[in-house]
């Protein structure tokens, strides 16, 4: 099961950058958007009583000019417009004198006070002259302001929808831009092989992040102390021991000649076959340090098939098992690579020695190299699947009798890690009811020799 899904800190960035300046963005249209209210009212209330105190003097003119039951004039507008502020004239006893053009439509109504007031729908301004017998009201729909506040408000919102996905890209190109250093560290990092525990390049980090830098390269470097001293430990145990292995069972071998039969000498056999145990341990234990040491790429590369022909010959001299072993090596030597022969030929041993002692007896063991990689596979019972990962592990035996370290496998393992090679249980054999194969993966492109 794969673990939730992370964001990155680029697009966390990003979001959060646009997000709060569209929040920004909005709040301040939002407080422009009252401010410009207030400013409006005031525009608009100095607008009214302006034209109020302008009609005044007509008004009265009108009122003087007049005669009995003379109708309500109507002023006429030059031109055809729409009125935002009207104007009604009304007598002290509130007869209409005089009026603009849209004045019945707006419904003023009568008997407001003097000065401002706000009714559900009109704002207003009355004054009165000539001692209360000429009134003057002007009146606006509320609806023309909140309107020219609405258009004003969304004059300013309106370029947040270009912005925001122009924030977005700025944030996101100044954010990758910023964090290159920190992206380079992090792939410098994870190009590393496995065995590469050398501290990492970190002059062009930020100076946030430059203690992180110091924190890994001060953990690797303490980890390639300890891998190091633990692999040394282990090379030297198992280099020392190996004259005092070879002069003891030298000297058991000579006792072993000289003592008659009986069971003195079968101890003696005893001793001896400990010490070649204890032979074929400490080698085992050298070649998995030198597996986990590194140094198992080669300078130039060169054919694996010359390689394997030797180690086949070597395990048939040691053990005459030369002719259990079906061998397929390609006529112009195989493929071409990288890898250390003395890897390789390690790699290959291990594999070939596990084989001819797990497989079952008197049944062949196929050893193949191509291009594609190196395949050994033997006959024998089913390791069940839940094992085969747990066989890579040193000292972890299968569910076999033979006599054996359990190293072969990891060390194998160790490798093809520290070569880049990848490295494929198989239990039974494709295609087969029961076996075990070992299939070592070549990377691609894989040269070829001529």
């Amino acid at each position: 099961m794969s673990g939730p899904r992370r964001w990155s800190l680029r697009r966390r960035l990003g979001l959060w950058l646009a997000a709060s300046v569209a929040a920004l963005w909005l709040a301040a249209a939002t407080v422009a958007g009252l401010v410009l209210r207030h400013e409006i009212d005031e525009v608009f209330d100095s607008a009214l009583q302006e034209v109020a105190q302008r009609v005044l003097p007509l008004a009265y003119s009108e009122l003087l000019s007049r005669e009995a039951g003379d109708a309500p004039q109507h002023m006429a507008p030059i031109g055809a417009h729409r009125e935002y502020i009207t104007y009604v004239v009304r007598d002290g006893a509130g007869q209409v004198l005089l009026q603009s053009s849209d004045a019945e439509l707006m419904a003023i109504p009568p008997g407001l006070a003097p000065g401002f007031r706000t009714t559900d729908r009109l704002r207003t301004y009355t004054e009165a002259a000539v001692r209360g017998t000429i009134v003057v009201t002007t009146a606006e729909e509320l609806g023309h302001r909140a309107a020219a506040v609405r258009r004003a408000v969304m004059a300013l919102i309106w370029p947040l929808v270009a912005l925001v996905p122009i924030a977005l890209v700025g944030v996101w190109l100044s954010v990758r831009l910023s964090l290159k250093p920190v992206l380079a560290f992090r792939q410098a990092i994870a190009a590393r092989g496995r065995g590469n525990l050398t501290p990492v390049a970190a002059d062009a980090l930020p100076e946030e992040m430059a203690s992180v830098a110091a924190s890994v390269n001060a953990l690797m470097e303490r980890l390639r102390g300890a891998l190091e001293a633990e692999r040394g430990f282990t090379a030297n145990s198992a280099h020392e021991l190996r004259t005092p292995i070879a002069a003891a069972l030298a000297q058991t071998q000579r006792l072993l000649a000289e003592l008659p039969e009986g069971a003195d000498r079968q101890r003696a056999r005893d001793v001896a076959s400990a010490l070649r145990r204890l032979s074929r341990l400490s080698e085992k234990l050298l070649q998995l340090a030198k597996a986990e040491g590194g140094g198992l790429l080669a300078e130039r590369p060169a054919p694996l098939g010359p390689v394997l022909r030797h180690v086949i010959a070597e395990i048939d001299r040691q053990t005459d098992r030369g002719p259990d072993l079906a061998v397929t090596i390609p006529p112009d030597g195989g493929p071409v690579s990288d890898l250390d022969p003395d890897a390789f030929a390690i790699l290959a041993r291990n594999l070939i020695e596990n084989a001819l002692k797990h497989g079952a007896p008197e049944t062949p063991i196929d050893v193949r190299l191509s291009d594609a990689g190196l395949e050994v596979s033997n006959r024998g019972p089913v390791v069940p699947a839940d094992r085969l990962a747990m066989l890579l592990r040193p000292f972890e035996r299968g569910p076999t009798q033979a006599d054996g370290s359990g190293l072969g496998l990891a060390i194998a393992a160790a490798v093809c890690r520290g070569a880049g090679l990848r490295l494929d249980l198989a239990s039974p054999v494709p295609g087969e009811t029961d076996g075990f194969r070992v299939m070592v993966h070549f990377p691609a492109p894989i040269l070829t020799g001529s």
